[in-house]
């Protein structure tokens, strides 16, 4: 692990690059450990923020200001200490979807990988922490894909205006990953992956604006799993599918994942 220096960032944010068996090289992730969660503590719930497509481990960091979000609501008594990790999505191509691409897999990374380097760089996370996704776009669906196909492992997920089924990704990218990965239609499709998680689906949030271009397909997810009996909660705001939205409701979801521990 080689992470930044102290003094480089603000208080409690540090870079880190880290060796990752799931990748078979490196990777990178921004750590936010806020300044007043008491020195002693231990096994403090750790939130994974997932990017979306063209982008990498910074996004969250200073395109949605979580550190300053999650500062925010500390300091109003609305949560409870969490710590923040923001990684890269492995960086293939124009986005991972945070699947198995042969012989990388950006879903053990997530979920193996960057636990493990939060826990050797901060002393509140251990691997007895409770492990929370949340995520934009194509980080959305990665969040709850990967809650489902780790639901012994993830405690709770939440998306901002998630892509729902990977044909959806189609309409942001070059190259079709859906295509390239040739995945069985009950693993593209996030209520289908929801609906077969193996110990159950695990408590989920995913809410997207009335302006954004996935809203039909976030009002279909919620009508499929409505349908099929799965405990969800679903929201709609006036945004649209960009940072401001995101920034906005990243407090919406990160109450929520505190309501989950």
């Amino acid at each position: 692990v080689r992470t930044s220096p102290p003094d480089a960032l603000q208080d409690g944010l540090q870079f880190v690059t880290v060796q990752s068996p799931a990748l078979h090289g490196r990777g990178d992730v921004a750590i936010y450990a806020p300044p007043g969660i008491d020195p002693a503590a231990t096994d403090v719930p750790l939130v994974v923020l997932l990017h979306g497509v063209y982008g990498s481990f910074w996004n969250w960091a200073f395109n949605g200001c979580a550190p300053g979000v999650l500062s925010s609501l500390l300091a109003a008594g609305e949560v409870e200490p969490m710590v923040l990790a923001m990684p890269s999505d492995g960086l293939a191509g124009e986005g991972t979807a945070y699947l198995d691409h042969g012989s990388a897999d950006y879903g053990r990374w997530v979920i193996d990988d960057v636990p493990a380097c939060v826990a050797e760089a901060t002393s509140c996370v251990t691997d007895r922490s409770p492990l929370l996704l949340a995520g934009n776009s194509m980080g959305g669906f990665g969040a709850l894909h990967l809650s489902a196909r780790f639901a012994d492992r993830v405690v709770a997920a939440a998306a901002h205006s998630p892509i729902t089924d990977l044909d959806d990704l189609a309409a942001f990218t070059v190259v079709d990953v859906g295509t390239t990965l040739s995945l069985p239609a009950t693993e593209r499709s996030l209520a289908a992956v929801i609906r077969q998680a193996t110990d159950g689906p695990r408590p989920c949030f995913f809410d997207c604006g009335t302006n954004d271009p996935l809203i039909d397909a976030n009002r279909r997810l919620h009508e499929a799993l409505d349908r099929s009996g799965v405990a969800h909660t679903y929201e709609e705001y006036d945004g649209s599918h960009d940072w401001s939205s995101w920034h906005r409701r990243l407090e919406v979801g990160l109450r929520f994942l505190d309501r989950q521990t």
